[in-house]
């Protein structure tokens, strides 16, 4: 029976990357066996409460896959989408991250977290849940957060979300329709506008 039980964990750490003890609570598997499977130098620990196989790839975006592993309704924003869609030079330092304004913020020692608060269709409107090597990630789409760079200027700096735009526009990540779109959405048309006719 332990045997079939550590089987089962290694195939749940193959498909979902990185796997949590409460993933295993819900098949009724217990927490010994993940130690044992440990123990064996079948399993990993590689965070608090986050395990993988031994030796898996890392991702560039493992950070931002641990970090929705440990806030299952935060979606990566802003400074964080954007390198994750491409649209930036810069490498943020920190993780950002939307919730609700009464979400729980998690704590994750080796990740510094920037949360941002969202409610209504700013927080639901956009989100991509993409599949990479390394895991999953609950992002919001290009058109969607630049957007929420307009929204949150005074964060993250006016020139930021300029070259999001321009360069969101000249990759082609989104049309102009999906920007406006998502601009209604924030209550960020009127400031995008002119910067959006200037680069059309």
């Amino acid at each position: 029976m332990p045997g079939t039980r550590i089987d089962e964990i290694l195939t749940m750490a193959r498909w979902k990357r990185l796997l949590r003890p409460r993933d295993l609570s819900a098949r009724q598997i217990s927490r010994e066996h993940l130690r044992r499977a440990c123990e064996q130098g079948l399993i990993e620990r590689v965070g608090r409460g986050l395990y993988q196989l031994p030796g898996a790839p890392l991702s560039e975006n493992r950070s931002l896959i641990e970090v929705c592993c440990r806030s299952p309704s935060g979606v990566i924003c802003l400074l964080s989408a954007l390198r994750f869609h491409n649209l930036t030079t810069q490498n943020p330092p920190d993780v950002w991250l939307a919730l609700e304004s009464s979400a729980y913020v998690p704590r994750i020692d080796t990740i510094s977290l920037r949360v941002v608060r969202f409610s209504g269709d700013s927080l639901t409107a956009g989100i991509q849940k993409t599949t990479t090597t390394s895991g999953r990630v609950r992002v919001y789409s290009a058109a969607k957060t630049v957007a929420d760079c307009f929204k949150c200027r005074g964060k993250i700096g006016v020139d930021v979300a300029i070259e999001a735009l321009r360069d969101c526009l000249q990759q082609r990540k989104a049309s102009v329709s999906d920007i406006v779109h998502y601009a209604r959405i924030c209550r960020v048309e009127r400031i995008m506008s002119p910067y959006l006719e200037a680069m059309l």
